[in-house]
């Protein structure tokens, strides 16, 4: 293997010294604090074996701020900022450099992110960059090298092991537990190594549908509707009243999004959205592999359907063999 990277002009892999295990965990900024994603990872970063230190890394203009929350999370030992405009809104193709360039200055074992769009962003670029295959959506951490990570929409897990000389790692938030602040903790805050590279993209706009209701991926209760509605009309005035009475955010299964009933933001799924809420209620969801494979790791399922035979079933807590046309206007009413 040595002789063959030093042959493909790769001197970076082939002189990197002998060092134990150091990680940067890359955080993902929302406003003015890490998102729930980049605290699970900081989780899975504490599991990859005693003497691990971990390293923070939060980058854009307001990095200061974000890193001073950051440095009270328990577990982390330093936090590296970048006080740089270039990479707000978590642009990936700028971030990539930057995690590659500290990567080599400090000589990481492993980099962790969350399996976020984020993640899924910009650990493949900076793997290009770095020559190293990324380990994508694990849900468990075996040792430093070998990781749990579902495959076939979920219906099977693979044991991965890695021989890369750094493990770039996307971690499934919900999965892990969100590492906790620590009123002890007062990790070191330095300033990263930035390239400061020429921008290969930069933020033009954006288009946000606000709503009071909790955010999809972050929220404890989550209520979705599925191609048993019918339509858009019915999807709204049975979906919407429910959820606001119990406080829960709206979701929605592919068949339901692909058939207009709602946002493309709310779909769960493989393709989707991966949810653990401590309460998610399948309205109308048959239970296709690929739904189940971003809800299934919920704690509590209810599904209501009128089919008994309907694989949700299979998966639900509770269930409810009902018309959800009768069933869910009724629950309405008396969560009101």
């Amino acid at each position: 293997m040595l002789s063959t990277l030093l042959k493909r002009g790769r001197p970076f892999a082939t002189m990197r010294p002998l060092r134990g295990l150091s990680t940067l965990a890359v955080v993902e900024n929302a406003g003015s604090a890490p998102t729930p994603g980049s605290l699970s990872a900081i989780t899975a970063a504490s599991q990859l074996g005693e003497g691990n230190s971990i390293t923070a890394l939060v980058a854009g203009s307001n990095a200061k701020e974000v890193a001073e929350r950051v440095s009270k999370v328990a577990g982390v030992s330093k936090v590296l900022t970048a006080v740089n405009g270039n990479y707000d809104r978590n642009l990936p193709e700028n971030l990539a450099t930057l995690i590659a360039e500290n990567v080599k200055k400090h000589g990481f074992s492993h980099v962790l992110a969350p399996a976020s769009g984020f993640g899924k962003n910009v650990l493949p670029r900076a793997g290009a960059l770095l020559d190293v295959q990324p380990i994508s959506d694990i849900t468990a951490v075996e040792s430093e090298n070998t990781f749990v990570r579902p495959i076939y929409a979920g219906n099977a897990l693979a044991t991965t092991k890695s021989n890369d000389p750094i493990k770039l790692v996307s971690v499934r938030s919900s999965a892990f537990a969100q590492a906790a602040e620590d009123a002890q903790a007062a990790a070191a805050i330095e300033d990263a190594v930035d390239p400061d590279s020429p921008l290969l993209s930069e933020f033009v706009s954006e288009e946000l549908t606000k709503s009071e209701r909790p955010d999809l991926g972050t929220a404890q209760k989550v209520v979705s509707g599925g191609r048993g509605l019918k339509d858009k009309e019915n999807f709204d005035k049975v979906i919407y009243p429910f959820a606001d009475a119990l406080g829960a955010a709206v979701g929605a299964s592919r068949a339901a999004v692909d058939s207009g009933f709602a946002d493309n933001s709310l779909q769960v799924g493989q393709t989707g959205k991966v949810v653990a809420p401590e309460l998610y209620v399948a309205v109308g969801i048959s239970g296709a592999i690929q739904h189940l494979a971003g809800m299934k790791d919920s704690k509590t399922i209810v599904a209501i359907n009128k089919d008994p035979e309907a694989p949700i079933f299979q998966v639900a807590d509770l269930g409810l063999v009902q018309d959800l046309f009768q069933a869910v206007p009724e629950l309405t009413e008396k969560l009101k």
